[in-house]
């Protein structure tokens, strides 16, 4: 099988589509739609986002050194987009998309109530490395909408929330499960009982 040479560039897809809040007061509250994100290290729990510094809320995060990743899902798949390719300092985000700011639990930085999981985070420090700053940043508390948890495991259930993802200028429905962690070296007998389990 042959392969084609391109140009070094941002190749690592898909990407999770999240909209990052911001802002101390409602008065700046804004939204920002990113797709450079990621996890850096679980314990302690650390995420970065990437953003350009002439974006509105660029600024917001750097002055406050606090903000939120919101988690997307298809019913928010509009505005995650739209939130992306306009500006705060020309509307409110929030109520241009029917969205609401609710207040996060230790940040100052307001949550997306509609998001299913809303990941508060806190700078820890900020990377320049060219078109766009990376803020390394602590997660400090993590917020789950109870629609999505199982009663019984209190695990969250990624299939219900309809999560969707970014790849390459589209946006995209994640699919169903092949396995989870480990499958490809369960024993047998697991199988079977996590197999029993379910039909239960």
């Amino acid at each position: 099988m042959s392969k084609v040479n391109w140009k070094p560039g941002t190749m690592v897809y898909p990407l999770p589509a999240v909209l990052v809040s911001c802002g101390e007061t409602p008065e700046e509250y804004n939204l920002i739609t990113i797709a450079w994100t990621g996890t850096i290290c679980s314990d302690p729990p650390m995420c970065y986002i990437s953003v350009r510094p002439n974006r509105h809320s660029y600024e917001i995060i750097k002055r406050t050194g606090e903000y939120v990743i919101n988690l997307t899902t298809e019913e928010l798949a509009r505005a995650t987009d739209w939130c992306g390719v306009r500006s705060g300092k020309k509307f409110d985000k929030w109520k241009e998309m029917g969205l609401t700011p609710a207040p996060a639990t230790i940040v100052k930085a307001p949550i997306v109530q509609e998001a299913p999981i809303c990941i508060e985070c806190k700078v820890k420090e900020i990377v320049p490395l060219g078109t766009h700053d990376m803020f390394i940043s602590e997660v400090v508390n993590v917020l789950a909408d109870e629609r999505y948890l199982d009663p019984e495991t209190n695990a969250f259930s990624l299939k219900q929330a309809k999560p969707i993802c970014y790849s390459h200028g589209h946006y995209f429905k994640l699919g169903d499960p092949i396995g989870k962690f480990g499958w490809s070296v369960e024993k047998k007998k697991t199988k079977m009982k996590r197999k029993k389990k379910r039909s239960e």
